[in-house]
This record gives structure tokens, C-alpha cells and sequence, in this order.
């Protein structure tokens, strides 16, 4: 395998899977997008609209959900999925649940919803994965209770997190439980279908919890095939520490370390909130440092590939790059089962479908949803769109390359 045969700017293999009107309606979302002060605009008044009934469902059905989104209902992402496996893209199926104070009776509901996602995914030949977002399944009061009370960003400790669930009241033990039991239900159900389990990282405040889920379900499931994955977001300055913890953690129990890596979602709100209560933010004070530890994460992640199971979750080129290239320096075949890319669906299609041509295993992270329900996935890609340099300009010089290269 030669990193020549990997050409990113290749947009005939990158958008092979739109038609005609679909490439166009894309050209003219991104060139809306490039806009910061319409999606500003767009992103805060959209949600309210939505709430007082404007008509507007019609409209970001044919925009902003067609391009971002697999559908409303699993049947929808089926049709998704088997349209991306004619090109060997596999899937992360997200049911977009957005976190938020509900009841035992909606929490169940939805433990049950991600019970059939993963039931649906093991129906399939290319979703292997399915994600979830643990503040859907409890309260997030709960989850930041949880968290360490100090303002630092060091690595759990175990101890002192298994105090704090000693020191809850007994509501909030019984509602710990809960989520442990919803928890079991869903990783027990994955492991029997043999599909992926990815746990999303979220806020620095309530991430300890999720960290200590995670290891906790890995330990149980993880030991001859990976079942469960945690998630690291590499723009906190911990995070490559707490990785290297994490694999050390699982050889000692003798199971394989499952690990998403992603960059990080948060970064406006996490600063916001440091600098509100007055600690010191557990973000990277440049991207540079950010970029510079996810190499770092990718490259460890790589070098100990049979303990640890990677998904590299990246728009980033170069990373995606400097990832093939060590597969190659290290002799690791492309498709190792180990080793994983992926990218959200409608976006850095050029990536995905170019790295899959080339042989690696590549996916698409496909949510679906009732509109009212993924509306809030939406906008953060939106205003993601507009906010990253060039990632805008970056998307739509692609589109119209292979609008031109289609004569449209």
C-alpha cells in the first residue's frame, strides 16, 4: 500500500454517492453557511420558531436535515446505509437524543430506543457502531454531582469517585442505579448483537461519571472483542494523559481498550464557564497544542493497536494523513479491525470516501431523529460550519470543483 494512492481532492470519488440536485442543493447550504452572521442569526431564532409552531419543519427538512441528517425514523437510515455501502462506507448510527432533565418513564423510554437502534444496526451490513449520549439516560445534576468538585483537569480518581457515590442521598443512589441498569441493558444487548457501543464525551463537568461508566462496561465486555468505546476530547489538556492511564488500567484487567478520539465540541462553553467560576480552563490555550496531542493519541493508539481499539473521529487532513502514513510505517494493514476513521455524514466527504477507496476501514456518523429532536445537532453544525477557518470554504471549493467537473 503506497500513501500515493490516497488522494483527498479526488471529488468524483468523494460525492459519487449525490446526485445531481443533491451536489447543488449542497453548493447552496454551504454557501448560505459561509455566511457567520445569517447562521448566527439562523441558529438562534430556528429553535424558537420550532417551539411556537412557525412553519418552518418543511424548509430545514430540505436543507439542513437532508444534508446533515439519515433520516426520521430508522427505516430512513437504512436507505442511507445502503446507499453508503455501495461504496464500502460503514455507519455510527446516533439516534440524536439531546440531553436534559426528564423522568424515570422518559429515560426508560429511551434506554428502550437505543435497544432497538442497536437491534436495527445488527439488521444491516455496514452499521457495526451505534453511539449514545449518557445524559439522555439520566440527570445531568446527577452526572455534575458526580464530577469532581475541584477545578482540575487530572486523571479520575477511582476512589475518591466511588466516595462521592457513597455520599449521595438516596434518591440520588437509586437514580445512580438506574443509569447503571439502563446502562447494563443496552451494553448487554450490543455485546449479544455484536455491534459497537460508543459513549460520547461531553462537558468537562460531568465527564468523570461517563469516564467511570465507560471503563467499568469495558471491563466486562471488552475482553475478546470490543464492544464498548469511550470517548476522548484531545483539546483538554488531560485528555492524552488520561488515555495512556486508561491503557495502562486495561492490561492490568486484561481487556482491549476501546477509544473514540475526537478533537472537542465544547470549547466556547468550557472557556465560558472557567472563566464564570474562576478556575483555570481545562482547554488548550491554541489549536496547535490541541492538534499536537490528538497526533499524539493517534500515533500511541496505532503503535498499541492489538490492545487498543481506535476510531479516529477527525475532519482534520493532515491527521487523517499522518494516521495512513503510520499504518504504513508500521507495516498495519489498511483494514485492520482495530483501526477505524470516521466523519459526520455531510461533511469531509472527501475524506471518507477517499480513504475507503484506498482500503481503510472508513464510516459516516449518521444521526436520525424527529426534527424537534435533532434540531439542536443541527445548528451546533451550523454554527461548527461557520466558526472553524476554512471549514466552509473548504467543503463548498469541493462541491463546485465537482459541480464544474459534472457541468452543472
Amino acid at each position: 500500500m503506497s500513501i500515493s494512492r490516497i488522494n483527498l481532492e479526488n471529488t468524483e470519488k468523494a460525492f459519487a454517492y449525490k446526485s445531481d440536485c443533491a451536489l447543488k442543493k449542497a453548493r447552496f447550504l454551504f454557501t448560505f453557511m459561509k455566511s457567520a452572521i445569517l447562521v448566527k442569526i439562523a441558529t438562534k431564532i430556528t429553535p424558537w420558531l420550532i417551539k411556537v409552531g412557525f412553519p418552518i419543519k418543511k424548509l430545514i427538512k430540505r436543507t439542513l436535515f437532508d444534508q446533515f441528517v439519515g433520516g426520521l425514523t430508522l427505516e430512513d437510515t437504512g436507505l442511507v446505509a445502503k446507499t453508503l455501502s455501495r461504496f464500502n462506507v460503514q455507519v455510527i448510527l446516533d439516534f440524536g437524543i439531546e440531553g436534559g432533565e426528564k423522568n424515570d418513564q422518559q429515560y426508560d423510554a429511551i434506554t428502550n430506543q437505543f435497544r432497538d437502534v442497536i437491534s436495527f444496526a445488527s439488521t444491516q451490513q455496514n452499521i457495526p457502531f451505534i453511539s449514545i449520549k449518557i445524559t439522555g439516560l439520566t440527570s445531568i445534576t446527577l452526572l455534575e454531582k458526580l464530577n469532581s468538585p475541584t477545578k482540575t483537569t487530572n486523571t479520575t480518581n477511582q476512589l475518591a469517585f466511588e466516595q462521592r457515590i457513597i455520599e449521595l442521598t438516596t434518591y440520588e443512589t437509586n437514580q445512580w442505579n438506574k443509569l447503571l441498569a439502563r446502562m447494563e441493558s443496552i451494553s448487554q444487548l450490543a455485546a449479544e448483537k455484536k455491534i459497537g457501543l460508543m459513549i460520547d464525551a461531553e462537558e468537562s463537568w460531568i465527564q468523570e461519571p461517563i469516564d467511570y461508566i465507560a471503563d467499568s462496561l469495558m471491563k466486562k465486555y471488552n475482553k475478546d472483542k470490543v464492544i464498548v468505546y469511550n470517548t476522548i476530547q484531545l483539546y483538554r489538556k488531560d485528555r492524552l494523559a488520561f488515555l495512556k492511564n486508561s491503557f495502562n488500567i486495561a492490561r492490568e484487567n486484561n481487556y482491549i481498550l476501546g477509544m473514540k478520539l475526537v478533537r472537542g465540541a465544547y470549547m466556547e462553553k468550557e472557556n465560558k464557564r472557567a472563566d464564570k467560576l474562576s478556575y483555570i480552563t481545562p482547554i488548550h490555550l491554541s489549536k496547535g497544542a490541541t492538534d499536537h496531542d490528538f497526533n499524539e493519541a493517534v500515533e500511541f493508539c496505532l503503535t498499541n493497536r492489538e490492545h487498543i481499539s481506535t476510531i479516529i473521529a477527525s475532519h482534520n487532513e493532515s491527521s487523517n494523513l499522518m494516521a495512513t502514513q503510520k499504518l504504513i510505517d508500521l507495516s498495519i494493514q489498511a483494514n485492520h479491525p482495530h483501526v477505524h476513521f470516521s466523519q459526520l455524514y455531510g461533511m469531509s466527504d472527501n475524506l471518507t470516501f477517499n480513504l475507503s477507496d484506498a482500503g481503510f476501514n472508513a464510516s459516516k456518523y449518521l444521526p436520525f431523529g424527529p426534527i424537534e429532536e435533532v434540531i439542536p445537532y443541527l445548528m451546533r453544525r451550523a454554527e461548527e460550519n461557520s466558526s472553524i477557518s476554512g471549514q466552509t470554504t473548504r467543503e463548498l471549493n469541493l462541491i463546485t470543483k465537482e459541480c464544474l467537473r459534472r457541468g452543472l
